[in-house]
């Protein structure tokens, strides 16, 4: 295998890596192609004393941190203030780049065994927690326990010791524990249940039946809307907002399934006057036992593409 064949098939780890430490698949992307750049450069003095892919994962972990020296920490809506009531007083738009954004499981190279592995840490609970931690916190959490680095590994790359590595695990895993939700709350519904709630919630929305959406949301549910900073808690109230921006009646909505960050989701269109119907959100549903619980709708139609959706979409398609 030549070189540049070895660097091109850890691109989907090292974008996934990214991602998990910057919480923006741009910024991931960005990364990686600044962790390969200085790969190429500096392949002469590559010594071999450690794997290309360890090397790599060297590399992008320093360009990570630097770039987290000059940017803001990205967040979901849910960590910045309290939900709001009335769906017509919604804060305005705050900028783009303060948000989290979803990661396409198409990137990890269409491998399914890798999303199932990689599955609990790519969601987007956990990558909203990660982003709580401290940067070089961050790293260990993931070089160690997503990764599965040794400690002495990591402690040579972020040239510290192995007991300070092994002190940041500990208070990363502990701060983790206090943000992300638990394990049993990531586990899905069997199928064909699973595959029925998400079949009757994406005829639900489409049509905008309020009646079948109140039977398929949990009680406890969010409704989140970035880069809308205003978000809605609690299945009344969640309603009550969908209620307000959905246009009833059949043919005004399509819903297209696709997947992120190791969990369904739904790219949105919208028809347009002309008949043509328009991107207008990403939904990444969180399934449970007791319905869906929480909804972040990504409010970016430039995500689409990234998705391998189009823009736009003809009636009939």
């Amino acid at each position: 295998m030549n070189l540049e064949d070895e660097f091109a098939q850890y691109r989907g780890d090292l974008v996934a890596y990214c991602y998990r430490m910057l919480a923006s698949l741009h910024d991931a992307e960005d990364a990686v192609q600044e962790t390969y750049l200085r790969a190429w450069r500096g392949f002469a003095e590559f010594e071999q004393r450690s794997s290309v892919k360890t090397w790599l994962y060297r590399i992008a972990t320093r360009v990570c941190l630097n770039a987290l020296k000059h940017s803001s920490r990205r967040m979901v809506p849910s960590a910045v203030g309290a939900p709001g009531t009335d769906p017509d007083d919604l804060a305005a738009q705050a900028p783009e780049a303060t948000w989290l954004e979803p990661f396409p499981d198409l990137m990890l190279n269409a491998d399914p065994a890798l999303v199932v592995g990689t599955r609990q840490s790519l969601r987007l609970a956990m990558v909203a927690a990660l982003q709580h931690l401290p940067p070089r916190q961050r790293a260990v959490l993931i070089l160690r326990d997503v990764v599965a680095w040794q400690a002495s590994e990591v402690a040579d790359l972020l040239e510290t010791t192995t007991a300070a590595v092994n002190s940041s695990l500990q208070r990363a895993r502990t701060e983790i524990a206090k943000l992300a939700p638990a394990e049993d709350q990531f586990s899905e519904p069997d199928e064909p249940v699973r595959r029925a709630l998400l079949d009757q919630y994406a005829k639900a929305f489409e049509s905008a039946d309020m009646v079948a959406l109140k039977s398929l949301l949990a009680q406890d549910t969010r409704w989140e809307m970035p880069p809308v900073p205003t978000w809605f808690d609690g299945r009344e109230d969640v309603l009550r907002l969908l209620t307000a921006k959905l246009r009833p009646g059949e043919g005004q909505r399509i819903m297209v399934e696709t997947s992120a960050n190791g969990q369904p989701a739904f790219a949105v269109y919208i028809r347009g006057r002309e008949g043509t119907f328009h991107a207008h959100q990403l939904q990444v549903p969180t399934l449970t036992r007791s319905g869906i619980s929480a909804v972040l709708a990504f409010h970016r139609a430039d995500l689409f593409p990234l998705f391998g959706l189009p823009i736009d979409r003809a009636a009939t398609d």
